[in-house]
């Protein structure tokens, strides 16, 4: 198998486990996280969506290790020795995708600007190590997708189950390599097929 032709994506709880395969896993080529939130790669120092309290609930704190649900109390997540952004640098050089929607359309939760925030702050290593950021720590309209770089978040009104959803969105279906023939290796085409080859 050709690992520069693997990618690894998912949504929601699977968007988490999705870029901690990415970092952890050299073989992955391009990660797209969806709607990841809290202990994805959201900022877990941002009161908004959802919270690390939320993960460490007792509906879903099996999910994270106690080192982990500490930060839901005693200690704080302001405590944490490291946050989302760094996550995603653990990825670098390769291709982090994260997305999500809005809150009017239903995806409030995960805190498109949290995540955001997390993708610019791994930007300094993605360009430490040759690679692209997202060329802006503004947080773009919805409607826009920044997928210039190796960091990229397309951000949407609706929420984006799957990178193949976002085919429609201008500049998502492009080479993910400088030297790779146009669409030979794309997100969507990793994943799903969705683009035109």
């Amino acid at each position: 198998m050709d690992a520069r032709h693997v990618g690894v994506e998912g949504h929601s709880r699977w968007g988490k486990t999705a870029v901690v395969a990415m970092a952890y896993d050299a073989r992955f080529a391009v990660a797209y996280n969806s709607s990841s939130g809290e202990a994805g790669t959201k900022i877990h120092r941002r009161n908004w969506g959802e919270l690390v309290e939320n993960i460490a609930d007792t509906k879903e704190y099996y999910w994270m290790a106690g080192n982990f649900l500490k930060y839901a109390g005693p200690l704080h997540w302001n405590d944490m020795p490291v946050d989302a952004h760094e996550l995603i640098a653990l990825c670098a050089p390769r291709p982090v995708f994260s997305g999500a929607g809005t809150l009017a359309g239903g995806d409030g939760w995960a805190d498109a600007t949290g995540m955001f925030q997390a993708a610019v702050g791994a930007g300094p290593v993605y360009k430490l190590l040759g690679a692209k950021d997202l060329g802006t720590g503004e947080l773009p309209p919805v409607g826009t997708a920044l997928v210039d770089g190796d960091v990229a978040f397309p951000r949407t009104s609706r929420r984006p189950h799957r990178l193949a959803e976002l085919a429609d969105v201008p500049g998502v279906c492009r080479p993910l390599h400088e030297g790779t023939a146009p669409g030979e290796l794309t997100p969507v085409a990793v994943h799903q097929g969705g683009c035109q080859r």
